[in-house]
């Protein structure tokens, strides 16, 4: 059975959540016997030299790629706000060099399935069907418009409130027309599935990010009073959350733990995050080129993640070394966890630092819910497993 798969960027390096959740996916397709092949944007913002995949993945799935400059311009991006009612962020995604490669594939190729990694490949599901018999599968990472709901709430000011709210009905609306136009709906999560679901009801499958506990080395057993975090820091909702946690929960921390250390990592921080990470009681290592080497040396993992839907893969990540997470509600959404047992989800900025006040003092109680949390990803989050259970839905409706 050949699968051709379509993403906004090229997963290589698996550096973060959106990479590694593509990446392990198409490669267990692979694994579990299908002929899997990727179309890519290989952007300006996450560009990766295609001769760097090492030859052993590309054993796995063959890659194609399709440069593209996806910078904000401000003058089209007022252009998309008055005379447009797409989103923008989907308007950086139309592109006439990829659109020629996609036909040239589906013409040349016979695809079983082709399926787009999240809304904003929607647009090319014209092409899809004008040169392929392919059943259409839309994988959603996220609920998009949920996300920049959340943001409205956040905002500061009646400007950023009108645009996030604005951004969040018109991709609400991409949405509901994608659903309406796809034949087969992966989402990442079951609140998810309710959500994208009820537009039209599209045949589906609740489909986890997959991940190979092998490839995990457990963490340091915590000691001392350290702290870590690790995310994109050009992703909103990261910088949202850190800028949250250090204004209002670091605080709190260090009037009981003075000593306490915050260690951030994550690339492409903009320079009001840098400035805010200036503070005598964080590290900032900017990006690591090995984020389980940097996971490895902590016991303990803050997330204080404010707006997002889906999976957090740096929760999944973290939980897989055995590390004792800290989170809100918004970051364990999605997760087959109990609060206190797997992980801690709090969403106030007292109850958060009295967790961290916790696991600092009783670090034996931060290793058992690390392993407990390991042992949860082995039974749920196989990316073998995962991928032959999609693979057997894509077999059955194909």
């Amino acid at each position: 059975m050949n699968v051709l798969i379509l993403s906004t960027k090229l997963p290589y390096p698996p550096r973060d959540g959106g990479a590694i959740a593509t990446l392990n996916l198409a490669a267990g397709l692979a694994e579990a016997g299908f002929n899997v092949s990727m179309l890519s944007f290989n952007t300006s913002k996450h560009y990766t030299d295609p001769d760097t995949i090492p030859d052993a993945l590309r054993e796995k799935i063959t890659f194609y790629t399709v440069d593209k400059d996806i910078s904000i311009h401000p003058l089209k991006a007022l252009y998309n706000l008055l005379f447009s009612g797409k989103p923008y962020i989907a308007e950086r995604y139309h592109d006439r060099q990829f659109r020629l490669k996609l036909n040239d594939l589906l013409i040349s190729g016979k695809f079983d399935v082709v399926q787009l990694e999240g809304p904003y490949l929607g647009q090319y599901i014209p092409d899809i069907r004008r040169n392929a018999s392919a059943r259409v599968s839309l994988r959603a990472h996220n609920v998009e418009h949920r996300i920049w709901e959340k943001r409205k709430e956040h905002a500061q000011g009646p400007l950023q409130k009108f645009y996030f709210g604005l951004l969040a009905k018109r991709i609400k609306r991409l949405e509901e027309n994608i659903t309406r136009s796809i034949d087969l709906l992966v989402p990442i999560s079951a609140p998810d599935s309710g959500i994208l679901n009820k537009e039209k009801e599209v045949p589906s499958i609740t489909i986890p990010a997959g991940l190979d506990l092998k490839a995990y080395p457990e963490a340091t057993p915590n000691a001392g009073s350290r702290i870590c975090f690790i995310g994109a820091l050009d992703w909103v909702p990261n910088q949202e959350g850190l800028a949250w946690f250090i204004d209002l929960v670091l605080p709190l921390l260090l009037s009981s733990h003075p000593g306490a250390e915050l260690h951030v990592a994550g690339r492409n921080a903009p320079q009001g995050i840098v400035q805010l990470l200036s503070h005598p009681s964080i590290v900032y290592h900017g990006e690591v080129e090995d984020a389980k080497a940097y996971m490895r040396d902590f016991g303990i993992l803050a997330v204080p993640l404010l707006t997002g839907s889906g999976i957090r893969i740096k929760i999944l990540e973290g939980m897989a070394m055995g590390m004792c997470v800290v989170t809100t509600h918004t970051g364990a959404a999605g997760l087959p966890v109990q609060n206190g047992a797997h992980l801690f989800a709090e969403e106030e900025p007292e109850p958060f630092a009295g967790r961290l006040r916790e696991l600092l003092d009783n670090p034996s109680k931060c290793n058992a819910i690390g392993k407990t949390a390991r042992n949860m990803v082995q039974e749920n989050f196989d990316t073998f497993a995962i991928a032959s259970r999609l693979g057997a839905f894509y077999k059955k409706m194909a």
